[in-house]
């Protein structure tokens, strides 16, 4: 089994209940004896990034919840540290952050790769101990990341996909009905 660190994903159980999780596959980012924090990588908000960001001039760049925290900021990952100086590198080639100055002027100018960036309103936060909790409650099934599967503007396949990629036993739970109760 991985363990808790940055680059893992955190595929929500099939039967998890909470709203803001259900269906979701969380990157960690970050994980301390503080605490951890990540990104959903396939909810998508209801706003782009130019109605969020007046600066920003490119309409219809997709954001997506980040996770109940902190609503009022945004984030991104990217696999442009060449473009993007600042990042934090949280998977051999991925990277969390950065200068969000440069990504605005990058996106106006035309020199940034959509495909190879993510866009977060908010972030997924847990406080000491509380994560590994939600694990012994098999609220979360670990997984190594896939980095394609994470830029895949396809987001409802995210979640299945993840799954899929864990092989048979974990293939199975993609095709689970959100609830059973109704079969």
């Amino acid at each position: 089994m991985d363990t808790l660190a940055p680059g893992i994903l955190l595929i929500a159980d099939p039967f998890l209940k909470d709203p803001n999780f259900a269906r979701t596959v969380v990157l960690l980012c970050e994980h301390q004896e503080e605490g951890s924090f990540g990104f959903v990588v396939n909810k998508p908000f209801e706003q782009k990034l130019d109605e969020l960001i007046p600066a920003v001039a490119v309409p219809n760049i997709p954001v997506y919840f980040g996770g109940p925290v902190q609503l009022d900021t945004i984030h991104f990952i990217h696999q442009m540290p060449d473009l993007i100086e600042g990042g934090f590198e949280v998977f051999p080639g991925i990277f969390w952050g950065g200068d969000f100055a440069v990504v605005v002027e990058l996106i106006n100018a035309g020199q940034l790769d959509l495909a190879k960036i993510k866009f977060f309103i908010g972030y997924s936060g847990w406080s000491s101990g509380q994560l590994e909790g939600e694990l012994t409650e098999k609220s979360w099934i670990l997984s190594r990341i896939h980095p394609p599967l994470l830029f895949d503007p396809n987001e409802q396949e995210i979640w299945p996909e993840s799954l899929r990629q864990m092989g048979n036993n974990f293939a199975m739970m993609a095709n689970f009905p959100i609830d059973p109760q109704l079969n």
